[in-house]
């Protein structure tokens, strides 16, 4: 019930990865049949890549993950920053991938952040986005799937907005690739970042898509490795098992929206019915299908985290990023409830391998543990 923080990696992920590692491992940027070997499943990966978001091959840039591609997408605009253009419009609900860089740029001195609030159910409005932006605005970035309630933003929208004003959009798509349908021409934005074990693939492996035209400083200074935006040799195996997760993902979106969607409203019904003071958080907007965001108002989130966990149920009390510091969390104060939801609120987040009777026996274990 944890598949937010991390996913399991998919049998198939593993069988194309495994001959990187001992029979292709040349370097690809070798010219001899052993590089070109490498090579071409990088090659083949970059596609698969593309294909699931609707960009163009020479748009992906491979990084080591959602938090890197993120820190890439605002630290590459410093040519921008130097010139006067150095505004930057996010939000208050941002994974601190975003949220942190930001204020490390504002603390440098190097940019001018505003960060805009959410309404009730959890979403930036567009009308938020023009009434910020000014004549040095640079970029626009606002995440596309809140990790912590699943809220899925206007982001085509605030993309028309900020193409109006000759401004740059990036989105945070770590939480909705490969759960929701993810086309970079429909959103209109820029850039956009990608995790790999989000999505059944390995960790330590993402992506930033970087619409042609659109100038970063490089990454990463050396060889010249990613169109000379991000030297260094290749992490192979993990870049063929990104392609191969991005490839099934796109297969079995349609059966996976629609199972999961009927899992997580099964989940909601249950404990809503079930426990009493249970609120979901967020429920209004649209969200992503496998994440639901309940409080149970008089108990401890940590505390409920722990029981089930002793269960052997794995829940979150928020970012899996941010848990081990104990702190109220960003997101949910953003939507405006009262402190005794934040502090018992728990975050549900579903998979492909998550069963009924998985859901059935959560509800059950959570009516127990509450009214004990």
């Amino acid at each position: 019930m944890d598949y937010n923080s991390t996913t399991p990696v998919d049998t198939c992920v593993v069988e194309a990865m495994l001959p990187y590692f001992t029979e292709f491992y040349g370097n690809p940027s070798s010219i001899h049949h052993f590089g070109q070997k490498a090579q071409s499943g990088v090659d083949m990966a970059r596609f698969r890549v593309s294909q699931l978001i609707g960009a163009n091959i020479d748009e992906i840039i491979f990084t080591s993950g959602g938090t890197e591609a993120n820190n890439f997408a605002l630290n590459g605009l410093r040519s921008f920053y130097k010139k006067g253009k150095n505004h930057i419009i996010t939000s208050l609900i941002e994974h601190s991938s975003v949220y942190n860089q930001c204020k490390k740029l504002e603390e440098q001195g190097v940019a001018d952040i505003t960060y805009l609030p959410v309404d009730d159910f959890g979403q930036v409005t567009p009308k938020s986005v023009e009434d910020a932006v000014n004549d040095n605005t640079v970029l626009v970035s606002v995440m596309l799937a809140n990790n912590e309630y699943g809220t899925v933003q206007r982001l085509k929208e605030i993309a028309e907005i900020a193409t109006k004003y000759g401004v740059m959009t990036h989105t945070d798509a770590v939480q909705a690739v490969g759960k929701i349908p993810v086309d970079v021409n429909e959103l209109g934005v820029d850039m956009l970042s990608i995790s790999a074990h989000k999505i059944y693939g390995p960790k330590g492996i993402g992506a930033l898509y970087v619409r042609r035209g659109i100038k970063l400083e490089p990454h990463h200074v050396g060889g010249g490795q990613e169109s000379k935006r991000r030297s260094g040799t290749e992490n192979v195996p993990a870049i063929v098992g990104f392609g191969k997760a991005c490839e099934e993902a796109k297969e079995s979106l349609v059966e996976y929206m629609e199972r999961l969607t009927k899992l997580r409203e099964r989940l909601e019904h249950g404990i809503l019915n079930n426990i009493p003071g249970a609120i979901v958080n967020g429920a209004q907007a649209a969200r992503t299908p496998n994440t639901s965001n309940i409080s149970f108002v008089g108990q401890e989130n940590e505390t409920l985290v722990v029981q089930l966990d002793l269960e052997g149920i794995a829940v979150s009390s928020g970012s899996a990023c941010g848990e081990a510091h104990r702190v109220a969390s960003r997101s949910l104060r953003a939507l405006g409830i009262p402190t005794s939801r934040i502090y018992s609120a728990v975050r549900f987040s579903l998979g492909k391998y998550t069963t009924e009777s998985d859901v059935d026996r959560v509800i059950s274990t959570l009516e127990q543990i509450v009214t004990d």
